[in-house]
């Protein structure tokens, strides 16, 4: 089985040692992601660009989600982000998770991961 491995040159992949995703087993794994904005909407909106950055680097897009992981320090501030979410994942909706947690950092508000289909 190959692996191929996906870096977006993020700050935290080289301090940490990290790819932005990995392609194995027939799957996209795009590693938790934060965006920058000054609240939680601008945040997802920011995280889920990065990551279909990511997964058009390997030929796959949103569209080819099936699993999406949200964290939060604040489970109030996940249902703003609904309308982005579904603009974000349109008629493909993904199988969804939403944890409320600490984060890396408290300025971010959302961490985004997700898992999609690679493509043949």
């Amino acid at each position: 089985m190959s692996i191929k491995r996906i870096s977006s040159g993020g700050e935290f992949e080289a301090k940490i040692g990290y790819c932005r995703a990995v392609v194995a087993g027939g799957f996209v794994h795009v590693a938790g992601t934060v965006g920058q904005g000054e609240d939680v909407v601008e945040q997802a909106r920011s995280a889920l660009t990065t990551i279909s950055t990511a997964l058009e680097k390997t030929g796959a897009s949103l569209a080819d989600v099936v699993r999406v992981t949200y964290y939060l320090p604040d489970r109030h501030e996940f249902e703003p982000c609904w309308p982005v979410l579904r603009e974000a994942f349109g008629a493909n909706p993904p199988a969804a998770t939403m944890i409320e947690c600490g984060l890396i950092d408290p300025k971010y508000r959302i961490e985004i991961e997700v898992t999609a289909l690679a493509p043949q």
